[in-house]
């Protein structure tokens, strides 16, 4: 019997620790692929998009492929929407990022995210409860969540279906321009397991 109790609790705990839209986002303070620190209270003011990202995962690729990524990464830079790309695959894991390849690896998918936080002991993504590549959060300028989920409406990983699909994140986004609540804010997000360690 309190072995049962104890796996409830746990299991309540773990529940209560995923970032709940309309609740403060999750706090966090790390450094990008070229060392500078970027902080949640630093972005205080600004909308901020995350991007959980793996390019060995064919539902990332189909993303990049198809120039979507990129395009809503650059729609946002000019929006003054601050891009952050975080890869969480630990070393030796499918996706896993040094920061020495960054840059080629931007300059090769033509990404353009302001940031690209590397993460490979999985702090940040547990923290966000980030679970497949692409998994998405937008943050209000009021450090509010205001989506969590999916990317689009089709789990596909054709390049052809990510153009024509329903884009949650440019939904989000619009809403927020509009002052509406965003809708939906919240969806179930698709695609690989994020390569945590162990």
């Amino acid at each position: 019997m309190k072995m049962l109790v104890l796996a409830v609790a746990l299991t309540a705990t773990a529940v209560q620790a995923a970032p709940i839209p309309g609740q403060p986002a999750p706090a966090f303070a790390v450094k990008d692929a070229d060392g500078s620190p970027v902080s949640l209270a630093a972005l205080r003011g600004k909308t901020v998009v995350l991007e959980w990202t793996n390019e060995g995962c064919p539902f990332v690729h189909h993303m990049y492929a198809s120039g979507v990524m990129q395009g809503l990464q650059k729609q946002a830079a000019a929006e003054g929407i601050v891009w952050l790309t975080v890869v969480s695959s630990a070393p030796g894991q499918q996706g896993y990022l040094p920061a020495a390849e960054v840059a080629p690896w931007k300059a090769r998918l033509g990404a353009a995210p302001a940031h690209v936080l590397l993460d490979p002991a999985g702090a940040l993504g547990h923290e966000y409860d980030a679970r497949t590549t692409p998994d998405m959060f937008v943050i209000d300028p009021a450090g509010k969540l205001v989506y969590a989920g999916a990317i689009d409406d089709n789990p596909s990983t054709n390049p052809a279906d990510a153009r024509s699909a329903k884009n949650y994140v440019t939904l989000a986004l619009a809403d927020l321009r509009a002052g509406k609540p965003v809708s939906p804010a919240v969806t179930k997000s698709y695609g690989c397991s994020v390569k945590y360690s162990g």
